[in-house]
């Protein structure tokens, strides 16, 4: 219990700095494909129908150029999501992204997509939303503290429940 309420106040610290959290990137050199989908040549930066710029890196490791001038809350939340992304995959986000941007989980907030040799398709949703930076700072607070996949869904799903956005279309995590 003693860890929890540590984790817990962590959460409400660092959400009272989240919530101020602001970051958007510059695209001065951006085609528009047939899609509609917005390219930015100067950076690889591809811009989704639903507004989301995303930036292809070759690992976790390396974090996308649409961070350069983010606040270091913003790109402390993106080296955390990348350390979680064993539990954020089941951890759904509560700031409405599951019906506008067509996010599965509070992964996909800050990671579309992580391929077969490595590289990873940085989403930048997560540096304008203080919910999803503070779901997936929680839920890695939460992992560091020894809590189960399960417990940390429960406790997320908990919290959010009233006064958020619809949850994403989450899958449970397996069974541990």
């Amino acid at each position: 219990m003693k860890r929890l309420a540590l984790t817990t106040i962590y959460s409400v610290v660092l959400s009272s700095l989240l919530l101020s959290a602001c970051g958007s990137a510059a695209n001065s050199n951006k085609q528009t494909n047939e899609a509609g989908e917005v390219h930015n040549a100067d950076h690889g930066h591809h811009q989704t129908a639903s507004g989301d710029l995303q930036e292809k890196t070759a690992s976790l490791s390396v974090l996308p150029t649409f961070l350069e001038g983010a606040t270091p809350t913003v790109q402390t939340a993106y080296k955390t999501a990348a350390t979680v992304t064993d539990i954020l995959p089941y951890i759904p986000c509560y700031c409405g992204c599951g019906e506008s941007a067509g996010h599965m989980s509070n992964l996909n907030c800050f990671i579309a997509k992580q391929n077969d040799d490595g590289s990873v398709i940085w989403d930048d949703h997560g540096t304008r939303c203080g919910v999803c930076i503070e779901i997936a700072v929680t839920a890695a607070a939460m992992k560091a503290s020894g809590i189960e996949a399960e417990r940390i869904r429960q406790i997320i799903d908990e919290t959010y429940k009233e006064g958020y956005a619809k949850a994403t279309q989450t899958e449970l995590p397996p069974a541990s």
